[in-house]
């Protein structure tokens, strides 16, 4: 009996047997056709069973946007083993935690992360392999990337009852806790088709991304997504502002996706007579601030499309008619959105409440050994997302924030969690609470409120440095505030409302401001 095979290797498949010799991956100077695509992903499917990883086992995937990565993850499908994207910014503790709640057998990483991985292998029993990118093996490091994509390019010889979907988990930002790491082994790629679809990208236009291939933007939308419509994708290293229309033209790309501050951080760019010296008709905007919706548009000579999704759940919102500052409307792939107060009873238009949405299907994710997370969010049968909305009388939905505490900065969710776990390890710290402030990106930046230890003195500047390495370079604080206390509820919780309401103070640090070293470390978009 021929094994089980999932959507997206029947897509390989089917692409390379109608024109094996038409591109699809334009990466740097280079151009992969088809029939490399399905040579190479057999070659890291059977470099993978070699090695050891078996169907159902989970392979994590930590590496910068690079061929290699697509090739590991579509071998990954191959043997029915589940992919973890892991952001290549993550360190010590939530690595630990992501590494660890995964299960993950094996991970592939890069030569300049080996420290990273190797700070936190000898606390996983369950990972056995470690294969590296541009660096030898030998220590902990079993293979090389060359040594794993040297595999036979043959079908893999495994017994599938049951196929892998297009990822099999990813994790996503908690808001006070740890990341979640989101089953998706059954997920509906289909409401990501119609997103794509909607674009007009024709078969054989390139879509360009520089966006993480460990995000669900760039791995569903982008790579998939090209794959779905039978167009090519040109994969950048990673978003850089400066470059950002030049790599348009090189690879006459049609599309791109934003996120974000990147509309914002694309409109700080000086004025060119190449603006429109173009071929990008649409772009697939998240969350495009409303006030540079038109200037953006109108610059650049090209459409927004504006849509919400998550990768907690399949579903989108889709905007395509030029609605500005509107999420979209439901109704893709039979998906039903509506908007919820606290009882879950629902609201009528302009009645801001919580975002929820039910797939014909039911449910199609569950949060990683969460079990009674995964009934919260489901409840009633609608997944709750956590974010605040309301919608008009024509059935647009608009954004109004986060219904728990979390932050986004450079396209990133960020959890108080995450910043706080860090910064209360340094010795001088008692404790201390992360909070957003408005950012003049259209995002958040980062404050953290901190209670120095009884005698001890905390400098912001070296406060910094214990973070950097110890956090994602994105989740190290720009405002450092040394306070007495912190406001606490009746059951002593961090009052974060109250800290939002204060904002910058005259006492506030600020790492622009003051010449530090830390300054700019963060930003994504450096010429």
């Amino acid at each position: 009996m021929p094994r089980a095979q999932g959507a997206v290797e029947q897509l390989v498949r089917s692409r390379t047997a109608e024109h094996p010799d038409a591109t699809w991956l334009k990466w740097k100077d280079t151009e992969v056709p088809w029939r490399d695509v399905l040579t190479l992903s057999r070659r890291a499917a059977n470099g993978l069973l070699e090695l050891g990883v078996r169907p159902a086992e989970r392979v994590a995937l930590m590496m910068p946007n690079r061929p290699e990565f697509i090739w590991t993850h579509l071998g990954i499908l191959m043997i029915g083993a589940h992919s973890v994207p892991v952001n290549i910014s993550q360190r010590g503790a939530t690595l630990a935690h992501i590494l660890a709640d995964s299960g993950a057998t094996c991970v592939v990483f890069t030569e300049e992360l080996r420290d990273a991985v190797l700070s936190v292998a000898t606390d996983l029993p369950a990972l056995r392999h470690l294969v590296v990118c541009d660096g030898p093996a030998g220590g902990r490091v079993d293979w090389t990337i060359e040594r794993l994509l040297s595999g036979a390019d043959v079908e893999p010889d495994v017994d599938l009852d049951e196929p892998t979907g297009g990822v099999g988990m990813m994790y996503t930002s908690g808001t006070t806790g740890p990341p979640k790491g989101v089953i998706a082994t059954k997920y509906d790629l289909a409401p990501l088709t119609a997103l794509v679809q909607a674009s007009g990208v024709r078969p054989g236009e390139t879509m360009y991304t520089g966006l993480p291939l460990f995000h669900g933007n760039a791995l569903l939308v982008s790579m998939l997504g090209s794959m779905f419509v039978d167009g090519k994708l040109a994969l950048a290293p990673k978003f850089t502002a400066s470059r950002f229309f030049d790599d348009c033209r090189r690879y006459d790309a049609v599309e791109f996706n934003t996120l974000g501050g990147m509309i914002s951080i694309l409109l700080k760019q000086p004025p060119s007579p190449l603006d429109r010296d173009h071929n990008v008709r649409v772009v697939l905007s998240a969350g495009c601030p409303p006030d540079r919706w038109r200037e953006f548009e109108e610059r650049f000579g090209v459409r927004i499309i504006e849509w919400f999704g998550m990768v907690d759940s399949p579903g989108i919102l889709l905007n395509d008619e030029g609605k500005v500052g509107a999420m979209g409307k439901a109704g893709v792939s039979g998906v039903e959105f509506r908007v919820v107060d606290d009882q879950d009873r629902p609201l009528g238009p302009h009645e801001v409440g919580e975002l929820v949405f039910r797939h014909p299907q039911g449910r199609m994710t569950s949060y990683n050994k969460l079990p009674e997370a995964t009934e919260k969010a489901y409840r009633g049968g609608w997944f709750h997302t956590g974010d605040l909305a309301h919608y008009d009388e024509e059935g647009f939905f608009y954004y109004r924030g986060r219904k728990k505490e979390s932050m986004r900065r450079l396209g990133e969710n960020i959890s108080a969690w995450e910043v706080e776990t860090v910064v209360n390890a340094h010795p001088g710290v008692l404790e201390c609470a992360a909070h957003a402030v408005p950012s003049e990106l259209g995002e958040d930046e980062i404050k953290v409120c901190v209670v120095p230890r009884p005698g001890a003195t905390v400098d912001p500047e070296d406060l910094l440095g214990f973070c950097a390495g110890r956090m994602a370079h994105y989740a190290v604080p720009r405002y450092v505030e040394l306070v007495e206390e912190l406001p606490k509820t009746a059951t002593e919780r961090n009052q974060y409302a109250a800290l939002r309401a204060r904002g910058i103070t005259p006492s506030t640090w600020d790492r622009e401001q003051k010449g530090s070293r830390w300054g700019r470390s963060a930003s994504p978009a450096r010429p």
